[in-house]
């Protein structure tokens, strides 16, 4: 039995990246932060892309930062499961 295809089209969005960044220990990312107010959940994987997921449940934010396995944990527990888009850092000049 397949699970149900959410349409997770990614669409990029240029956004300020201001967030309480927590490093994580992980082969997949290098750090995660959360939007409790939003409950968006943001994830800057190791290739420097960085991906902000709806919807996502604070509860869910504290077992991915405690799992021994982060990667294993988006996995089983993230991928698929969440709309979600690219986000790109806003840049602006030193004027």
């Amino acid at each position: 039995m397949s699970s149900p295809g959410l349409n997770c089209k990614v669409k990029m969005v240029v956004v300020s990246m201001a967030r309480n960044w927590v490093p994580v220990i992980s082969s997949v990312f290098t750090s995660a932060a959360f939007d409790e107010d939003k409950r968006q959940l943001y994830l800057r994987f190791g290739s420097g892309k960085v991906y902000r997921y709806f919807g996502f449940p604070a509860d869910q934010y504290d077992e991915l930062l405690a799992a021994e396995s982060k990667g294993g944990y988006f996995a089983e527990s993230i991928r698929g499961r969440f709309l979600y888009e690219e986000v790109h850092q806003a840049h602006g000049s030193a004027g």
